[in-house]
């Protein structure tokens, strides 16, 4: 919906604000300039402390356009009934050419000075956040038969419950054989260190044997030396 007037076209005539709590929320208005001059603008609002707008004052040039940002600022609460009070005041005016932004005063928008001062009133409208759409399930389309999608739904189940168990039955397996696997090692592993202490009994008990021997064989020579120095004494 647009605004037609002398000097400017204002669209929309309503600045709408897609509500959520705790987001800044914006929304854009297009003035038209519709002469062949200048044009100053100013945006008033019954609420400054609530709304920030970019630029609340400039100049539209001759048959051109300029846009303005209106911004909400973050509510902590929720108005009754999605229901907004507030309103704002579009003030336009003829000024000379090649004025600056800068340049423009109050005064100029003073209608009790003289000067000829276009307005128009807009007012806000909250919009509720717009939902997704909840997913449609196949077979759910016109036509189709409940029995035959319930019958479907139940194969999935089977389906996706035999891929499941399927699933946790090549799990164990692999835990299963990642366990055989660690026994065996283990296994191989006491066997080799078994071999090992047997090894070195047999060559422990082979030198005891050995050292026995080389006694015995000293005895008995020391216990000849005994005897025939005894048959000499004799």
């Amino acid at each position: 919906m647009m605004s037609t007037g002398d000097l400017l076209n204002i669209e929309p005539v309503e600045l709408k604000f897609t509500f959520e709590l705790k987001k800044q929320i914006s929304s854009s208005l297009q003035l038209s300039n519709k002469t062949d001059t200048y044009v100053a603008f100013k945006v008033k609002t019954t609420n400054p402390k609530k709304y920030c707008v970019r630029p609340n004052t400039g100049v539209v040039l001759p048959r051109s356009t300029c846009d303005v940002i209106v911004t909400m600022q973050a509510q902590k609460e929720s108005p009754p009934d999605m229901q907004c009070k507030d309103k704002f005041l579009l003030q336009s005016v003829r000024v000379n050419d090649g004025v600056d932004p800068k340049e423009i005063t109050a005064e100029m928008f003073n209608k009790e000075a003289g000067h000829v001062v276009e307005e128009c009133k807009l007012k806000v409208v909250y919009v509720a956040p717009t939902q997704p759409p909840s997913p449609v399930p196949e077979g759910s389309e016109e036509g189709s038969s409940p029995r035959g999608s319930a019958s479907e739904n139940g194969a999935d189940s089977a389906t996706t419950m035999r891929a499941f168990t399927e699933q946790n039955e090549s799990a164990e397996a692999k835990a299963l054989m990642s366990r055989l696997t660690e026994e065996k090692n283990n296994a191989i592993q006491q066997n080799n260190k078994l071999r090992q202490e047997l090894d070195l009994l047999k060559r422990e008990s082979s030198k005891s044997r050995g050292g026995a021997s080389m006694i015995f064989v000293i005895l008995i020579g020391l216990l000849g030396i005994i005897m025939g120095y005894l048959l000499k004494k004799t």
